[in-house]
């Protein structure tokens, strides 16, 4: 549910401002300090969170993009990503008091950092997925582009409670085709694919491959992802080929996924996506106009020098690039 790992970006950011806090560039090429642009390489930028009862007041906010904005220059950042993921009302001072902060700090960051970028994370739908109501259109329109993370959609199960793709093909498309009929440019939006699947217990596996899931409400859904755990894409691949299924294919979610039998004897059934699946959506990339496509996040590969798990994570960074 929401951006994995994201309850830790603050203690990133303290991590971070206690590092290097020279003024001069510390590299001995001092162009290697300066922001990236014009170029497909892989840009560095700083993780930022923030209360949302700070957000409402001008001063708050202030203050805390001159923070952000001293940390990316002492880190010789190139610009910094928003992700908030908290419930906002439509109605509430949190949804414009949101759409200030966000043009406000990417006023800062040009300013102070030409070159730089702001981003801000958004759900795959902007349909209030987990009640974040945000204004999307203003939030775009004030920022560099939305980076659409296109992961955990069954954070919310309005229908039988089963585990189901961590991020469906249709569904996937069909959130970016919501976002573009609001009227903001597909050069504005950046796909987000996940590099890990869910693991999940089955109360009751058919032969069919419909796993029971026990209800855990989130948000006001009656069943969620939570019922499973999470799992990095390294790890699937050393559990796959001795699962009791193999690697199987959803025709209809374009998904792959496992089933297997634990020591305790209860059946597990695994949703991830693999090079083939990220291939679909990384075409759609292109053909539709998107900005580009990232992932989160780069550690959930296995980098070992085995040649098994070389070819799994080259693959996987080759399937970006359609």
């Amino acid at each position: 549910m929401g951006c994995p790992g994201c309850a830790g970006l603050v203690l990133l950011l303290g991590l971070l401002q206690l590092l290097g806090r020279t003024a001069a560039c510390p590299c001995q090429d001092p162009r290697l300090c300066q922001p990236i642009a014009g170029t497909d390489r892989f840009e560095p930028s700083c993780l930022g969170d923030v209360p949302l009862k700070e957000v409402v007041d001008p001063a708050k906010r202030a203050a805390w993009i001159s923070q952000q904005v001293d940390l990316a220059k002492k880190q010789y950042m190139d610009g910094i990503n928003i992700d908030i993921e908290q419930e906002v009302n439509e109605t509430s001072p949190e949804y414009y008091a949101l759409t200030e902060l966000v043009k406000e700090t990417t006023d800062a960051f040009h300013k102070e950092i030409p070159g730089s970028q702001v981003t801000f994370d958004v759900a795959w739908s902007p349909a209030c997925i987990d009640k974040r109501c945000y204004n999307y259109t203003g939030i775009a329109a004030a920022c560099d582009f939305l980076f659409v993370m296109s992961y955990d959609e069954q954070s919310q199960i309005w229908t039988d409670c089963i585990a189901k793709a961590n991020a469906p093909y249709l569904q996937t498309l069909f959130g970016y085709e919501e976002y573009i009929t609001m009227g903001i440019d597909p050069k504005k939006l950046v796909m987000g694919v996940p590099w890990y699947g869910y693991d999940y217990v089955c109360l009751n596996l058919s032969e069919d491959h419909v796993c029971s899931l026990p209800k855990v409400p989130f948000r006001g859904a009656p069943c969620s992802d939570a019922a499973g755990h999470q799992v990095p894409y390294g790890e699937i691949m050393k559990q796959v080929n001795s699962s009791i299924s193999g690697a199987l294919w959803d025709e209809v979610q374009n998904s792959p996924f496992y089933e297997y039998k634990d020591s305790l004897g209860h059946f597990h059934q695994v949703w991830y996506d693999d090079p083939r699946s990220i291939s679909l959506k990384a075409a759609y990339v292109k053909n539709r106009g998107l900005k580009g496509i990232g992932m989160w996040n780069g550690n959930s590969l296995d980098y070992s020098r085995e040649a098994v798990a070389e070819e799994q994570t080259e693959a996987m960074w080759q399937a970006l690039t359609p």
